[in-house]
């Protein structure tokens, strides 16, 4: 049988199944009733059997414990067939106190044709059991006459004050008349003389002083039986008058040998021969692979007992199992792209999008930087762009661009200067805006907050969303207050792929970074497209700003590296410093380095480059406006980079545009940009290695030379104006191929 055909088989089972639970649940609720106050009804059966006969026996069972092989099938029939005239339970007549033990346990008490009563033991009183039993039966001590006998219940579990009962106990016993009198008690006062390998101290009764004033208590009224269970043997001990019986083996675990098997204790009652008992043994016990197949029937068929919530969920999980069957055998699937799509209708007709950030100007960083110049490259051909995002405390922009930017209050913000903000995403006003924009499609540029946003506005507009994956979020777990091994292995991937399988499209800069994403399950369609720069900007030089700039930084006639990121840890600035103190150290030859950027980690940073003896060879620039980006590049004769943080060195492509080789870490941002050996390096993430290469670009300026000019070449195929154009062709194609989808 191939595997399809498997399958069908499996999809079909579960749908019957399903179709098993529904029909079960609804017999179960025809058929099982709802009972409390039995021990009432039970009582005056009791006493209608026993009033007025001289002669009268009843069987004491223990430890039930739920048993539907054993106490159900076996030991029922017995006591049904036998000339009994009511059953007490010792204790232990459930599994544990849940309301599915109790229910189950009436059901099971249904097939015995004779009056009942139960002693509240250990497994009663479990799981809150103690509500459940008082509902359903009836006090957790009490007593009554039958006959001429008096039946005191005591309760061993602790839930009574035993102080109470016993005050309880001497107060019913001076006053009683009875010719006989039993007591039936959870816990058993006595240890076996042999020591029982299923039991500890505290199966017995608990504490000393409740079993020392008992046993003078019954010593003093001449109690003629106590019945307890609690553990799984049989076994008898005569204090004083009084046989003192432990009775454990109605159901429960058992070991098969000379103390611990399957049986019930029968007592007789006689007015001329008084009280006897004799122990009614079952020869035969319950094959291991039966109980084993008992225990999992009583597993499932208890989960019905308690309400609809087990059955939805179980139903839920069937339901599940079976419709994803039906997706993997009966729905069919088109792994190839959909070239019936017609993308041309939307992109001759000017578009109106709306972006969803968490960053945007005036914060300085590869996101906002990429988002303005895809708003700009789309203004230019007469799209319309909304950008939602935080408000900072600046605009960073000019009235006329902020008219079309939602700026969104912050709820909280955190970093050294709050450039990290959590906006109200609840606000009714952001929708509102949103709404009267009457946007195309949704471009989100973040997985969560903002971004979540943007996919629900899409949903409620019926409109599509695209997602740019911008950020490795695994990098950023120092900046989350969770486990950082948790938040990099788990959260953040599941972040990722559940935001993206969300949209209807997802745009990424690399193909490794494609690959990423079908790694961790992204099924939407992905569309490969780096971000672009303003090539022609950093081609421009600005002779006097360059000598201005150079000498403000002291710079003369040294090679000169220049970084751009901010510095925060993900950025790995720590692993250039480190690389740039051993490069001193191998080489004579003069160099500076100038870390253009800001951050919450820059004093920490100084003061490391300080104490690696870098003071003279490293400046820390701080933040540089976009505009003048371009003049600082050229200052430098290469760019180094270790961050492993991006999915692209947008800063690498703008560095290549100004003529600048580059030294980087291999990551997904770096790989498919960096071409090793034609426009730069890039290295392992081991600092000896990309010490070398970076000391190979200081000491031969020739092959600096060479590196420069290939790095342009690669610079000028990622134009802003080329980038707009694929971005506009993702817009047209996934709304299409939207259309589509809502036409079927």
């Amino acid at each position: 049988m191939n595997k399809r055909r498997w399958l069908k088989l499996l999809f079909y089972i579960n749908v019957v199944i399903v179709a098993a639970l529904v029909v079960y649940k609804l017999y179960l609720n025809v058929s099982t009733a709802e009972f409390s106050a039995v021990h009432g009804e039970q009582l005056a059966a009791v006493s209608a059997k026993v009033e007025g006969q001289k002669r009268y026996r009843f069987a004491v069972v223990g430890n039930i414990n739920n048993s539907v092989g054993i106490f159900e099938r076996r030991i029922i029939p017995k006591l049904n067939d036998s000339d009994i005239d009511f059953v007490i339970s010792a204790g232990n007549a459930v599994s544990s106190g849940g309301e599915d033990k109790y229910r189950a346990l009436q059901g099971t008490l249904s097939h015995l044709n004779k009056p009942y009563l139960l002693t509240f033991g250990e497994n009663e009183y479990e799981e809150f059991g103690s509500f459940r039993f008082y509902d359903h039966y009836g006090p957790h001590f009490y007593s009554f006459s039958a006959g001429d006998s008096r039946f005191i219940f005591l309760d061993s579990t602790g839930k009574t004050p035993w102080q109470w009962q016993l005050r309880w106990l001497n107060d019913i016993l001076r006053a009683d008349r009875s010719e006989h009198r039993f007591v039936f008690i959870g816990h058993p006062l006595f240890k076996p003389q042999e020591e029982f390998l299923l039991a500890d101290d505290e199966d017995y009764l608990q504490p000393e002083a409740f079993r020392q004033a008992l046993l003078s208590t019954f010593a003093q009224f001449e109690v003629d039986r106590v019945f307890s269970a609690n553990i799984s043997m049989y076994w008898e001990h005569i204090e004083g008058k009084t046989p003192y019986i432990t009775t454990g083996g109605a159901g429960g675990l058992v070991l098969n040998q000379d103390e611990s098997y399957y049986h019930f204790v029968k007592v007789t009652v006689d007015a001329e021969e008084g009280v006897s008992h004799e122990v009614v043994e079952l020869p035969v016990g319950q094959h291991p692979i039966l109980k084993q197949l008992e225990s999992f029937w009583f597993f499932i068929h208890s989960l019905f007992y308690v309400g609809y919530i087990n059955f939805i969920l179980l139903v839920s999980l069937f339901l599940a199992i079976s419709i994803k069957l039906y997706n993997a055998v009966f729905v069919g699937k088109e792994y190839y792209p959909n070239y019936d799509i017609d993308p041309e209708p939307w992109l001759k007709k000017p578009l109106r999008v709306a972006m969803f950030t968490n960053n945007y100007l005036p914060f300085i960083g590869g996101v906002p930087i990429s988002i303005e110049r895809l708003r700009h490259g789309l203004s230019q051909v007469k799209d319309k762009v909304l950008v939602v995002a935080p408000r900072y405390r600046e605009t960073g922009g000019d009235s006329k661009k902020e008219r079309l930017v939602v700026r969104m209050p912050s709820l909280f913000s955190f970093g050294d200067k709050s450039e990290f903000r959590f906006a109200n995403i609840f606000s009714g006003y952001v929708r509102k805006k949103v709404k009267q924009f009457k946007p195309d499609i949704i471009h989100a540029h973040h997985p969560f907050w903002i971004g979540s946003l943007g996919v629900y506005m899409a949903r409620r507009l019926k409109i599509p969303v695209v997602y740019t994956y911008h950020t490795r979020l695994e990098h950023y777990a120092h900046f989350v207050f969770l486990p950082g091994s948790l938040f990099r292995n788990i959260i953040a991937h599941f972040l990722v792929r559940r935001f993206a399988n969300k949209c209807d499209s997802v745009i990424v800069p690399t193909q490794s970074t494609e690959e990423y994403l079908r790694m961790i399950g992204v099924k939407s369609t992905i569309y490969v497209q780096p971000t672009g720069i303003e090539f022609e900007r950093f081609q421009h030089r600005d002779e006097d700003l360059i000598e201005r700039l150079r000498a403000q930084q002291k710079l003369t006639d040294e090679t000169v590296f220049v970084s751009v990121a901010r510095l925060s840890n993900e950025k790995n600035i720590d692993f250039m410093l480190e690389g740039l103190a051993q490069l001193k150290q191998q080489s004579e030859q003069p160099f500076r380095f100038l870390m253009i950027g800001d951050g919450h980690q820059r004093q920490r940073l100084q003061e490391k480059a300080k104490q690696l003896e870098l003071t003279e060879q490293v400046t820390f620039v701080g933040s540089v406006p976009p505009q003048e980006m371009a003049n600082w590049y050229q200052l430098g004769d290469a760019f180094l980079f270790a961050s492993q943080s991006e999915t692209q060195g947008m800063v690498i492509l703008e560095a290549m545009a100004a003529g600048l080789p580059v030294v980087a870490v291999r990551s997904s941002g770096i790989d498919d940009v960096v071409v090793d050996g034609v426009n730069g390096y890039k290295t392992p993430a081991r600092q000896e290695l990309w010490v070398e290469r970076v000391k190979l670009l200081l000491q031969q300026p020739e092959k600096r030379q060479q590196l420069a000019k290939q790095a342009v070449k690669c610079a000028a195929s990622h134009s802003v104006e080329n980038f707009t154009k694929e971005v506009r062709y993702v817009y047209a194609e996934t709304l299409a191929r939207y259309e589509q989808k809502k036409g079927d």
